[in-house]
């Protein structure tokens, strides 16, 4: 029961740079820049992540379009 009441106590606490409200801190530019950087960094994973399937849709266009080019007796032949 003193746990608890010395967790529940009120205590004076102070805010940080950001929260208090200066945006000219060092605190508060160093978390716009790491917000800004954290953006960046899941656009270009997204990017990549897009990309790669867009490659795969050209590289399976570019096999079907080479597989309707071959001649009929090659077709026939080769599935046996």
């Amino acid at each position: 029961m003193i746990a608890a009441l010395v967790v529940a106590a009120p205590a004076p606490v102070q805010a940080c740079a950001i929260c208090f409200g200066d945006p000219n801190s060092a605190m508060a530019i160093g978390a716009s820049w790491g917000v800004l950087l954290l953006v960046g960094v899941t656009a270009a994973v997204l990017s990549a992540f897009a990309g790669f399937f867009l490659y795969l849709v050209k590289r399976s266009r570019m096999a079907l379009d080479q597989g309707a080019d071959l001649p009929r007796s090659s077709q026939a032949s080769g599935s046996m």
